[in-house]
């Protein structure tokens, strides 16, 4: 066995396991009984507050909205950032919502394929992946998400938008200067892949 089998070896050893849906529900279950009775009861705009300081004091954008008026907010702000293809999963309720309400000119992709048969679509030309959080922590301003065969965590990583967000939100600088760091790091990110696979390839060769 040569170092690059080693290697993947040990990645795939270290793969997380399919959890069934059963399974799955019974963990929230227990997770909810749990805090259940240790939760000290506050008021829902207490919490609701709080989780919005906390996510705003990360430099992350918050929109209060109901569940019926969410989907025509997340389209307009979608429109007004220029997004023509979004990622989302349809499958889901929220996903199927979301896509009921955005303009004709905004097209949609479902991520329906492993990501080796259409990554270069997926970097080139996906301008923003849309994903729903499982549930939050107020105190903290944590999102739990809980990604799946139809949203994987790769949806929240689409780069573009990511990385300019990012950019601009973090780091306060204007638009021409997120655009231009959102570019080199792009490049750099190829140089970084290109150069790890050489160096597999190296390994396998030499062992």
């Amino acid at each position: 066995m040569n170092a690059r089998e080693r290697m993947l070896g040990r990645l795939r050893a270290a793969a997380p396991a399919q959890v069934s849906g059963d399974d799955l529900k019974r963990l929230d279950d227990s997770i909810d009984l749990h805090y259940d009775n240790r939760r000290v009861a506050l008021p829902t705009q207490t919490l609701v507050e709080s989780m919005q300081a906390a996510l705003t004091a990360s430099h992350a954008e918050v929109f209060r909205t109901t569940e019926h008026t969410w989907p025509a907010l997340i389209a307009q702000r979608l429109q007004q950032a220029n997004i023509k293809r979004l990622l989302l999963d349809t499958s889901r309720a929220e996903g199927a919502a979301l896509q009921q309400a955005l303009p004709p000119d905004v097209a949609t992709r479902n991520y329906d394929q492993p990501i080796e048969h259409w990554k270069a679509e997926l970097f080139d030309t996906i301008d923003a992946g849309f994903t729903v959080a499982r549930s939050g922590l107020a105190a903290t301003g944590t999102l739990i998400v809980a990604p799946d065969s139809g949203s994987p965590r790769t949806m929240s990583l689409v780069p573009p938008l990511h990385m300019y967000r990012q950019l601009r939100g973090t780091y306060g600088v204007s638009r021409l200067g997120a655009i231009w760091r959102t570019f080199a790091l792009t490049i750099f990110a190829f140089v970084a892949i290109a150069f790890f696979a050489t160096l597999l390839v190296t390994l396998g060769a030499l062992d």
